[in-house]
C-alpha cells in the first residue's frame, strides 16, 4: 500500500501523479489521503468548517477521478480515497498505520515558514516508520 498524502496544492499532486507511478510498478494499492483540518471549538464562530472541508474533499475526488479517466493508460493503477481529521502530519500517520502503508509520498510544502517550523514531509522523515518520498 504507497499512501499519497494531498490537499490540491500542485506539490501534492505531483506527489500523488508520482506514488500512482510507484504503485503501478509494484502492482500495489494507492490510497489518496486528504486531511481534513479541525479548527477549536469556537474557532470558527459558527462557520460551516465540516462543510467547507467536506467539499475540499469532494472536490480532490473529481478531480482524481476525471485525471484517472483522461489518463487511463498512464494511471493503470488500482486506486481509493479516505479522508481523515486532524492536522497534517498527525492525520497522515494515523492514515499510514490504519492502512499499513509500505511508503508515504507527500508534497514538499510551499511554505516559506515550514523552513523554521519544520515541514509535515520533514516530520515524517524524522519519524522513520515508513519510508518517506518527498515531491517537490
Amino acid at each position: 500500500m504507497i499512501v499519497a498524502g494531498i490537499d490540491g496544492s500542485d506539490s501534492s499532486m505531483r506527489a500523488a501523479a508520482y506514488a500512482a507511478g510507484l504503485a503501478r510498478r509494484q502492482g500495489a494499492m494507492l490510497a489518496l489521503v486528504y486531511v481534513q483540518p479541525v479548527l477549536p471549538a469556537g474557532a470558527a464562530l459558527g462557520a460551516p468548517i465540516a462543510d467547507t472541508t467536506g467539499e475540499v474533499a469532494e472536490g480532490l475526488v473529481n478531480e482524481i477521478r476525471e485525471t484517472a479517466r483522461r489518463l487511463k493508460d498512464v494511471w493503470n493503477v488500482r486506486w481509493e480515497f479516505h479522508t481523515f481529521r486532524g492536522d497534517p502530519y498527525n492525520g497522515l500517520v494515523t492514515a499510514a498505520d490504519e492502512l499499513k502503508a509500505d511508503a508515504v509520498v507527500v508534497g514538499a510544502s510551499e511554505s516559506a515558514g515550514h523552513r523554521f517550523v519544520g515541514s509535515v514531509a520533514i516530520r515524517l522523515v524524522k519519524a522513520g516508520r515508513w519510508p518517506v518520498t518527498v515531491v517537490p
